[in-house]
């Protein structure tokens, strides 16, 4: 990395710190230099492929999206030299007095990518029900069967993923961030927010990155204020066109929508902590499970899974320390 920063990009590098690392193998340096303050992207192409990166960043800057500047790039290495959005995301900076103009700041960006991004020519992966379906089977097999040891019987199973690939299959379709929340959006004096880690946009359901924001794994609100903002939402994608439903209808895209983001979170947790070491995620899970667990009750269809949820998986991780 040293090697192609100084010698091929000839930059001056007077200070280097780990910046972040990531769910994937990807990892971020802050790089100082006397012409500014860079990061470095270290992508190992046996692991990652950064193409995605590179072409999704140009989408979004013409959707005025406000996503890195790439300022060089080497595909042989997998490295990037970045834009440096600083360090404050806004799970740094959440907190009551703030919340209402951060979430503005990104209801207003979310509208841009899901607008201005063409669904016909962006080159983009269709969210379609195979991909839908391998998701799915990350809960089954990382949490259920790898960190709690229990089967789901294979009926109930099979209903709920019947239940949320449909739901997610009939909405209207836009451009998906994939990763639209709190830990991917940074808080900037200028063009707020910078939005990060896009490289595995699709074209799939309006719902997704709303409720990826607003049923955050890593933060959680009030019922009433996330209901607030969803209805606001709403109303602006009504009024531009880009949905013709009721409310309640865009209400149960929104639940069984974010009902899979959340169990695929919850495997993809426990694949972290089992497979690659990472057990700081774990500590998710219970805020995670209770958005599961809500949603479940609210919908009948979904009472026998509340049943086993409650009947076996609740009283295993109780006991589970994490």
């Amino acid at each position: 990395m040293f090697d192609w920063l100084e010698h091929d990009l000839l930059l001056t590098i007077t200070h280097c710190e780990i910046a972040s690392s990531d769910a994937s193998f990807r990892r971020y340096f802050r790089v100082k230099t006397p012409d500014g303050q860079f990061i470095i992207m270290d992508a190992p192409p046996s692991k990652e492929n950064i193409e995605p990166f590179i072409r999704i960043a140009g989408l979004l800057t013409q959707s005025q999206v406000n996503v890195p500047i790439i300022f060089h790039q080497n595909l042989t290495d997998g490295f990037l030299l970045l834009e440096d959005f600083g360090s404050q995301c806004f799970l740094d900076q959440l907190n009551a007095s703030t919340a209402t103009d951060l979430y503005q700041s990104a209801f207003d960006s979310l509208f841009k990518l899901q607008t201005q991004t063409p669904v016909q020519h962006a080159g983009l992966p269709d969210y379609d029900q195979a991909l839908l379906r391998r998701e799915l089977a990350i809960f089954d097999e990382w949490f259920l069967g790898r960190f709690l040891d229990i089967q789901i019987p294979s009926a109930t199973w099979e209903n709920v993923n019947a239940l949320l690939t449909a739901s997610a299959l009939e909405q209207p379709r836009t451009c998906v961030h994939r990763d639209y929340h709190s830990r991917n959006l940074m808080v900037l004096n200028y063009d707020s927010p910078g939005v990060i880690d896009f490289q595995d946009a699709v074209i799939g359901p309006i719902t997704y990155d709303l409720v990826s924001l607003l049923r955050d794994c890593y933060i959680a609100w009030p019922e009433q204020q996330l209901e607030q903002w969803r209805f606001n939402y709403f109303e602006r994608l009504l009024q531009t066109g880009l949905i013709h439903c009721s409310e309640a209808q865009f209400n149960r895209w929104f639940d069984l929508m974010g009902l899979q983001r959340h169990l695929k979170a919850i495997g993809i947790f426990s694949r972290l902590h089992l497979r690659d070491g990472k057990s700081n995620y774990l500590g998710d899970i219970p805020r995670t499970l209770n958005y599961v667990t809500t949603v479940c009750a609210t919908y009948p269809e979904l009472a026998e899974f509340n049943h086993f949820l409650h009947a076996h998986v609740l009283p295993i991780l109780s006991e589970v320390e994490i």
